[in-house]
């Protein structure tokens, strides 16, 4: 089992669950991040630091987020890891309260 970032985490990029990763198994997108199923060694500690709770155990994923599996998987290919906490986007506080925003995750 591996670790999922769902939406909750467009358009706000908080680094909390970069932090402490012991494996470095987030990739960084313009305004998402995504967890490499093939690195995560399951250990939880991402998901208590997530300030929006986008971070699931993919056995635990919503229903209606059950997309993000694949997106994770995919995007963790073509982006770049991120090994260091960076500040959230500007906007992070605004957009943390927004429930529907998939269709703005940007590749």
């Amino acid at each position: 089992m591996t670790y999922v970032v769902t939406e909750a985490c467009v358009k706000c990029k908080y680094t909390d669950c970069v932090d402490v990763c012991p494996v470095d198994c987030f990739c960084e997108g313009p305004n998402f991040l995504v967890i490499d199923p093939d690195e995560c060694i399951d250990c939880t500690l991402c998901v208590a630091e997530c300030p929006v709770e986008a971070i699931y155990a993919e056995d635990d994923v919503p229903d209606d987020q059950q997309e993000f599996i694949a997106i994770n998987a995919e995007l963790s290919k073509q982006w770049k890891p991120i090994i260091e906490r960076k500040d959230a986007l500007s906007d992070a506080e605004e957009w943390a309260k927004v429930k529907e925003k998939r269709h703005l995750l940007e590749r």
